[in-house]
């Protein structure tokens, strides 16, 4: 039975992602920052998807905002080889979401800390998971990047800027691994249907990124659908961007209303 890791799995897009793998009969490996959230959603997880094995891990990605929490994620894979689990599919979707970051208000190190969570730290289990992969004949990595690595919103000046550098390093990584049967792929979200859409229903109702050329938003499902695709259908794809954000990034603007 193959094995996915999916990190960030806790909520949101990480959950629709360990629902889709697990109800194709895939072993679940989970990360989420609070132990307690872990600890409840691999007992719901369990409870829904009895017929595979789910395990839940609490990992912080930092130890401060200029240094990765390197150690954590040496442990966490030398407990997988010590249970026998080889993680097949790598899915990073956890991510410093940089809300509310502004030039000449913040302070440098909210910079780091949000390009290192989501570039270096992204890397580290990266490379953790390549050298598996590598001495198991192959393997997918797949980043949940952002249609914003492409088109900038206001105040997420760390987020966008991380969200480009993940993007050249997915095609670094694409091309050095590929050699060893291992393809890195990544999916563009835009705008998706979040608990912070359910909480703030006012704000939502009129956000530009709402104004797709198709009507809609995505889902987690949507999402969970395009690691899928480029984790069991794309054989011959390695360095790939699949965006999935109902048509925003082809638009000059959004046609708001009408």
């Amino acid at each position: 039975m193959k094995t996915v890791l999916v990190t960030g799995a806790c909520i949101n897009t990480g959950v629709a992602i360990v629902e889709k793998f697990a109800g194709e009969g895939w072993n679940i490996v989970f990360t989420g920052r609070n132990a307690e959230t872990v600890q409840i959603k691999e007992k719901e997880y369990q409870k829904k998807f009895p017929n595979v094995k789910i395990i839940g891990y609490q990992i912080n990605s930092l130890i401060n905002a200029q240094t990765v929490d390197e150690a954590a994620v040496y442990h966490l894979f030398s407990d997988l080889d010590r249970k026998g689990l080889f993680v097949e599919t790598l899915v990073l979707n956890a991510a410093d979401q940089g809300l509310n970051m502004e030039i000449f208000k913040n302070p440098l190190t909210d910079f780091m800390k949000v390009l290192n969570t989501n570039i270096a730290w992204d890397y580290c289990i990266a490379e953790c998971a390549a050298k598996r992969m590598k001495e198991n004949g192959g393997g997918n990595i797949i980043f949940i990047n952002s249609n914003t690595a492409y088109r900038a919103i206001p105040n997420r000046i760390a987020y966008i800027a991380s969200k480009g550098g993940q993007l050249s390093l997915m095609r670094a990584l694409a091309l050095d691994l590929g050699k060893y049967n291992i393809r890195v792929n990544a999916v563009l979200p835009g705008m998706i249907r979040t608990d912070r859409w359910e909480k703030n229903p006012e704000f939502y109702e009129n956000v530009p990124s709402k104004f797709t050329p198709i009507g809609d938003v995505a889902a987690g499902e949507d999402v969970a659908d395009a690691v899928w695709y480029f984790s069991a259908n794309a054989r011959n794809t390695t360095g790939a961007e699949l965006v999935v954000d109902g048509g925003n990034t082809i638009q000059l603007y959004p046609l708001i209303n009408q």
